[in-house]
């Protein structure tokens, strides 16, 4: 009877949903800037929960303990965040279309070369592991360097840039008109 009172008093872990788009609970998606992709995300993951929080009812019953004027001000609110939300996204995607990788075989010494990647950062790729998913794939050295105009770039050693374009086209998923191979000679010193 003493075991049963103690295991009552212990406190139980509560699961707790978290969203796949904004990473809050589900609960505060609103306040974030994308409430139209959480919403849906949580329709398609959790539809109890999404019953739940965005029913007629449920809507209905926090509206009602609104004023007129709340009521209309949250309205505007909501439309001025999605909109915002779509403008943001769409300037992302113009970004995303209008990017450009390079991918420059450079020129160390006489027969040496090593081939830089610039550019896929924009393309919303991790640099670290980009790098090391090509220095595995290519049995290379790579790594993420500093450009001297502050960007970043991934240098893998060898000539490898066809691999590397066929590369970025299949698994990064980058169309072939938005990648551009270069090559870079080294310059000669007078002396």
């Amino acid at each position: 009877m003493a075991d049963k009172e103690a295991a009552s008093t212990e406190p139980r872990a509560r699961h707790i949903v978290y969203c796949g788009i904004c990473t809050l609970p589900p609960e505060y998606c609103e306040f974030g800037g994308t409430a139209k992709k959480c919403k849906d995300w949580l329709e398609k993951a959790h539809p109890d929960m999404h019953e739940k929080l965005y029913s007629e009812e449920a809507i209905n019953a926090s509206l009602s303990t609104l004023s007129l004027d709340a009521r209309k001000k949250a309205e505007k609110d909501s439309a001025k965040k999605e909109a915002k939300a779509a403008a943001a996204e769409k300037r992302d995607a113009e970004t995303k279309a209008e990017a450009m990788v390079y991918i420059k075989r450079v020129e160390r010494n006489k027969r040496k070369f090593v081939t830089a990647i610039s550019g896929l950062q924009v393309h919303g790729m991790d640099l670290k592991k980009v790098a090391k998913e090509l220095g595995k794939k290519f049995a290379t050295g790579s790594s993420v360097t500093k450009t001297a105009s502050g960007g970043e770039e991934i240098v893998v050693q060898g000539d490898n840039s066809d691999d590397i374009f066929d590369w970025i086209v299949d698994v990064g998923k980058i169309p072939e008109d938005n990648v551009e191979c270069i090559e870079d000679k080294k310059k000669k010193s007078s002396g």
